[in-house]
C-alpha cells in the first residue's frame, strides 16, 4: 500500500512533469473508484482545468486545479498515477481505470489492479472539512518529541496502532511503522502510554529518519507500486523488518518474528532486541 514515501515521490513527479498542465478531456472506464461524483460531473468539472499545483497530504496525491477543486487520489493497494507520453510499457497500461487527456498529447492515467483505490473531487470548503481529520505530517516542524508524546500518552493501544492512527499522524503505515519500531528499539505491542520519554525521543528520530530515506530511494516496491514513470522503488533491499518474518535480525543476529496479533496487519518484530 502506499504510504507517506510513495505518495510523495508520486506528487513530486506529478509537480515537476504536469504543473501547469491543461486538461482537455477525461475517461471513465471504471466509475466505481469515484468518490463524491459521477463519471458526467467529473468530465464537466475538469475538463478545460489548468493543474496548478501537485502534492501530498497523509498518503493522498492532491491536484489543485484552476476552477478551485481538487482531484484527491488515494492509491490504497494498487493504485498507481502514470503520465503517458505513449511510451509507458503495456502491462502498465492494463487495469486504466480513469484517464485525463491533456492538452500538450500526453496523459494522466489512474490505473487500479484491485480497483481499492479511490479519485475525489472535492470543492474547497469540503477538502478543508476533511483535512480537518487527518493529524500532524511526520515530516513537517511541528511534529516534535512532545507532540509525539502527546500522540501515546495515556493509550493502552499498542503503539504501532497508534503510529498507524491517521487521525494523530498522517501517512504512517504498516512498512513505516514496522521500519521506524525496529530501529527504535520498541517492541510494537507495547501500550503507548508504557513508552519512556528517552523512547519517544529515539522513536520520533527513527520515525523521520526512515521517511527521508525511503523517499530519497523512491519509495518501496513489493508488488503493486510504481511511481508516475511506471518504476519501481529502491527502498525495499534497505529493509530491515518488514518483510522479513523468519530472516536473522540485522542488529543481533536473532530470527524476526512475524505476527498478525497486534492489529490484524502483519508486524515483524525481533523478539531478542525490541523491548
Amino acid at each position: 500500500m502506499p504510504e507517506l514515501p510513495e505518495t510523495e515521490t508520486i506528487a513530486r513527479d506529478l509537480e515537476r512533469e504536469l504543473n501547469g498542465a491543461r486538461i482537455s478531456g477525461v475517461t471513465v472506464k471504471h466509475g466505481d473508484v469515484l468518490r463524491e461524483t459521477t463519471s458526467a460531473k467529473l468530465r464537466r468539472a475538469v475538463t478545460g482545468a489548468t493543474i496548478e499545483r501537485c502534492w501530498r497530504r497523509a498518503k493522498l496525491v492532491v491536484l489543485d486545479l484552476s476552477t478551485g477543486d481538487r482531484l484527491v487520489v488515494q492509491p490504497r493497494f494498487t493504485g498507481a498515477l502514470l503520465i503517458d507520453t505513449g511510451s509507458l510499457p503495456e502491462r502498465e497500461l492494463a487495469y486504466l481505470t480513469v484517464t485525463f487527456r491533456l492538452a500538450d498529447g500526453r496523459a494522466l492515467h489512474y490505473r487500479d489492479i484491485r480497483r481499492l483505490g479511490t479519485v475525489t473531487l472535492m470543492s474547497p470548503a469540503r477538502w478543508t472539512k476533511y483535512e480537518s481529520t487527518l493529524g500532524i505530517e511526520p515530516l513537517d516542524q511541528g511534529f516534535t518529541v512532545a507532540h509525539l508524546s502527546g500522540a501515546l500518552r495515556g493509550s493502552s493501544q499498542a503503539v504501532k496502532k497508534l503510529l498507524m492512527d491517521q487521525r494523530r499522524i498522517a501517512g504512517l503505515g504498516n512498512i513505516y511503522a514496522n521500519e521506524a519500531l525496529w530501529r527504535a528499539g520498541i517492541d510494537p505491542s507495547r501500550a503507548g502510554r508504557s513508552i519512556r520519554a528517552d523512547e519517544i525521543k529515539r522513536l520520533r528520530a527513527d520515525i523521520v529518519d526512515v521517511l527521508r530515506e525511503s523517499i530519497a530511494a523512491r519509495g518501496t516496491s513489493f508488488r503493486d507500486y510504481r511511481d508516475a514513470s511506471g518504476e519501481r522503488g529502491g527502498f525495499a533491499e534497505h529493509l530491515d523488518a518488514y518483510g522479513r518474518g523468519g530472516e536473522p535480525c540485522h542488529r543481533c543476529g536473532g530470527r524476526l518474528v512475524a505476527t498478525d496479533a497486534i492489529d490484524g496487519r502483519t508486524t515483524v518484530l525481533c523478539p531478542r532486541c525490541q523491548r
